[in-house]
């Protein structure tokens, strides 16, 4: 198939580009290249390549020219700093996938897997010993100040127990980049309902690996302890290090992709008409802490330093079921934890980044 892949420079999207390849796929690739996420120019993908924004419909259009199906990876990515970057993330993010899709409806492209995220669904699964499954409030700043991370169960105040969360768990979008990330798929599954495309989100857990840009908040708490490591610093580790979250290796990442597409290519059980959402993880919870002591073992770097810090817009406790997208497709992750931090505790780095795939 050729397959156009918006953002295909940026960090996943480069690897899918190459996996797409590895697959026998025609990749396209459309960047823009902005200066936030591409300070240094990265190497030329090796693809047809359009240095284009997804804001610009003409651009968009002539790179749907021919296509068979789209890999959406463009996008403003991570929390960000503060409520200001929000006309930065709706711009990236909304406006850019609304063009993007009426441009596939204009050129008849019905096939669609988005870079969807484990954020749409804010806090994790929790189960009360008293009142079963329940759904924590948003966590208050006084809690955080006074070092009580924990969600506790609203009806008792009971200490919950976190579990994993399936795709058919309620959205609860926590901050901006959230709220964007689960607007994406509401547009997705209205271009699909109305044309009877096919759209895939795939919700990608705490993506990492070679590749990574670094020193930035946008992308991600694995990318900020590996730089810190790279300059002989402690990673820094917030609230208690106790957070749970699902890291998936970008490798991994862009299979999930390719099987996606072949399914999209023939008969592969995703129906029509609807947007069909995959989570796209591990499967195998590790807390924040996990994963920094790894790095620093594998870099032979100074041990993290926990310094109850938080950030009001962060969840305490994210974690993947991928039964579905295993059952379904047949997608299996292959970088196991321990072999994925010490891979990327060696592997080079992006420069700093704020936009991109």
């Amino acid at each position: 198939m050729r397959v156009l892949v918006t953002g295909g420079a940026g960090f996943i999207g480069s690897h899918i580009v190459g996996a797409l390849r590895r697959a026998g796929h025609e990749p396209v690739v459309l960047d823009a290249l902005l200066p936030s996420a591409h300070p240094v120019a990265p190497e030329p993908p090796d693809a047809e390549f359009l240095h284009a924004d997804v804001r610009d419909a003409a651009s968009v259009r002539a790179a749907l020219r021919g296509a068979d199906a789209v890999c959406h990876q463009a996008a403003m990515v991570g929390l960000g700093k503060d409520f200001a970057d929000a006309p930065g993330y709706v711009g990236c993010n909304d406006l850019g996938t609304a063009v993007l899709l009426a441009a596939m409806v204009e050129t008849g492209v019905r096939r669609l897997v988005l870079a969807g995220s484990m954020v749409v669904y804010g806090e994790g699964r929790y189960g009360c010993p008293r009142h079963g499954r329940v759904r924590p409030g948003p966590r208050r700043p006084e809690d955080l100040t006074a070092g009580r991370f924990e969600p506790r169960c609203p009806d008792c105040g009971a200490p919950l127990a976190p579990g994993l969360v399936a795709e058919d768990a309620p959205t609860d979008p926590r901050n901006v980049y959230a709220t964007t990330k689960l607007a994406q798929e509401h547009l997705a599954a209205a271009w699909a309902r109305t044309t009877g495309g096919t759209a895939v989100s795939l919700r990608y857990h705490n993506v990492y690996g070679p590749g990574m840009p670094r020193d930035t908040p946008y992308a991600g708490v694995a990318s900020l302890f590996r730089s810190a490591l790279a300059r002989g610093e402690a990673p820094r580790v917030f609230e208690d290090g106790g957070q749970r979250r699902d890291f998936v290796h970008v490798r991994d990442v862009a299979a999930a992709n390719a099987v996606v597409l072949e399914a999209l290519r023939g008969d592969g059980g995703v129906p029509p008409g609807a947007l069909t959402a995959y989570n796209t993880g591990t499967g195998e919870p590790r807390t924040v802490g996990e994963m920094a002591a790894a790095l620093a073992a594998a870099s032979g770097g100074p041990e993290p330093v926990v310094t109850g810090e938080f950030r009001l817009g962060d969840v305490r406790h994210i974690t993947a079921d991928s039964t579905r997208l295993r059952q379904a497709l047949g997608w299996r992750p292959r970088v196991g934890f321990a072999e994925g931090m010490t891979e990327f505790a060696r592997a080079g780095q992006r420069a700093s980044a704020g936009v991109g795939g």
